[in-house]
């Protein structure tokens, strides 16, 4: 993960959090059911990884790389003939990385009764040229409250997977030193 570039610094214009925010819908089939009848988790997280990556490539504009995962919570089951819909849009940016957060609803599909939110994840994305190194996005815009409010989120996320990541280096190093090998 990359530090913040400051806005007036960056050479590429700012994109809205709008230009980039994106909705998948998939109906779930006997396919994608585990041995108790609901959904695989493994399968909604598939979902929420293409539209984190459609989102990312869309404000990135080019490829970009799933680098993490985190948070992702399943809130209530999903059952076969859901419809269920993946709401993706970019959080926070960095020099070359991306947070994107996603919505997961879902609603029956032959019900008029409103979806409901079934799961929630943050992933982060590196933007990547031709040759799989980092390059530079868009800073993203916050548009709303709630835009700003899920910008400043993101930064506390940010803070903390760098400090998790430090102390989890510092041990190891910590433990080589003392000669335990792992």
């Amino acid at each position: 993960m990359t530090d913040q570039a400051p806005a007036a610094e960056s050479d590429i214009p700012g994109k809205p959090t709008s230009a980039s925010r994106t909705t998948l819908s998939h109906i779930m089939t006997h396919n994608d059911t585990n041995l108790l009848g609901t959904v695989h988790g493994g399968v909604i997280m598939k979902l929420v990884d293409d539209a984190a990556g459609a989102v990312a490539g869309r404000h990135s504009g080019g490829p970009a790389v799933t680098a993490s995962m985190d948070e992702m919570a399943f809130l209530e089951p999903v059952r076969v003939g859901d419809l269920v819909h993946v709401k993706a849009q970019v959080n926070w940016t960095g020099r070359t990385s991306m947070e994107v957060g996603v919505r997961v609803l879902a609603e029956r599909w032959n019900e008029s009764a409103p979806a409901t939110q079934v799961g929630s994840a943050y992933l982060v994305f590196a933007a990547v040229d031709a040759d799989g190194k980092p390059r530079a996005v868009p800073p993203v815009i916050p548009e709303t409250e709630r835009d700003k409010r899920r910008y400043q989120e993101a930064q506390i996320r940010r803070t903390h997977r760098l400090a998790r990541r430090r102390a989890i280096m510092e041990l190891r190093e910590k433990r080589a030193a003392e000669g335990f090998e792992d």
